[in-house]
């Protein structure tokens, strides 16, 4: 809920739709469980990855954030950057979604959402910590390059993945590692950084040309889980200022491996950047994709929201001279008929 009534806030949507997102999305809601115990500063890692403890968790950074006088930036330092291993980085655990209500935690100043993203962390937590906590997973690479989009374009071509499934969706990540986990280190260690700005600034038009390119007009709907990959990227560029120095390549390569991950698991569609660069947007501006997202018959579809607001302010932070993301965000918000990418 928290991702679409803010999306929609700073989009600017009125009093009236952000009660109706209300009352749609609070219908959604599960019931809190009881977790089978408490949770303490003496033990708190010994359930990480459990989901049984989501209660516990939040209970316990929420009795945590009091003791810290209602600071939520020292709870935050306490208990996701510090220690051997961090939950920083493992973000990307439960398909990014504790890394993207992170985001929203810091972009909306709001302590409970802050809250709510350590405990989604904690429970969601996964083997894929393992690749940015130990440093031998990263290695040099001898076919290294600072384009994403070739790395991508290397891994949509590489026969070793063709049979991993003949269905795309998350079930797909787990068998990836155990099968061809040197493959994908392969591709996550060959892009190169080396200007750390400007590369970040070129993997926000990749996160965005892998959700709109591959879609074909009339053809299937968007891939649900290739959205998380533009929404994930718009997160880590909220994040990245507010983050000490240090942290900012390693969260930034986090964000790539669930990336690598996650299109070869939606079976490695192709991306043809021209489907978006030649799109006719037929006079078509921001403030039509405002419109449609706030007014439009998707306005209550929180990814088709957050989709299209992390395209935007994408523009808005890196400029947008050639209209990549004005077009992509038309194309998008034009076409968008549900979301697929889900199997049989």
């Amino acid at each position: 809920m928290p991702h679409l009534l803010g999306s929609a806030y700073l989009l600017e949507a009125g009093p009236d739709h952000l009660n109706d997102i209300y009352d749609k999305e609070s219908k959604a809601l599960e019931p809190w469980h009881d977790s089978p115990g408490e949770v303490s500063s003496h033990d708190w890692r010994d359930y990480l990855g459990n989901p049984k403890y989501q209660r516990a968790y939040l209970d316990f950074f929420e009795d945590e954030l009091v003791l810290n006088g209602y600071d939520w930036h020292k709870v935050l330092d306490k208990y996701l950057l510090k220690g051997k291993e961090p939950l920083i980085n493992n973000l990307i655990s439960g398909l990014g979604h504790p890394l993207i209500h992170l985001g929203y935690a810091y972009e909306l100043s709001s302590r409970e959402i802050a809250m709510e993203a350590l405990s989604m962390a904690s429970v969601t937590y996964d083997y894929m910590h393992k690749y940015l906590d130990n440093p031998s997973y990263t290695k040099p690479s001898a076919s290294g390059t600072q384009s994403l989009l070739e790395i991508l374009c290397r891994v949509q071509q590489d026969s070793r993945f063709d049979g991993l499934s003949t269905q795309p969706g998350p079930g797909n990540l787990e068998p990836l590692f155990e099968k061809h986990e040197d493959a994908v280190l392969e591709y996550w260690n060959s892009w190169q950084i080396s200007d750390p700005t400007k590369q970040f600034q070129a993997s926000q038009m990749a996160a965005a040309a892998l959700l709109v390119a591959p879609h074909k007009p009339g053809g299937n709907s968007y891939d649900f889980f290739i959205v998380h990959l533009l929404t994930t990227s718009h997160a880590v560029r909220i994040l990245l200022p507010l983050l000490p120095v240090n942290i900012h390549v390693p969260l930034v390569r986090q964000w790539w491996l669930l990336t690598i991950a996650v299109y070869i698991a939606q079976l490695r569609p192709e991306v043809v950047l021209t489907s978006v660069t030649d799109y006719d947007r037929k006079g078509r501006g921001w403030s039509w994709v405002d419109k449609q997202a706030i007014q439009g018959e998707h306005a209550l579809d929180p990814h088709y929201v957050k989709a299209v607001r992390a395209i935007k302010t994408a523009a808005e932070t890196w400029g947008d001279e050639d209209e990549f993301y004005l077009k992509a965000a038309v194309r998008f918000a034009d076409e968008f008929d549900g979301w697929g990418g889900f199997g049989s």
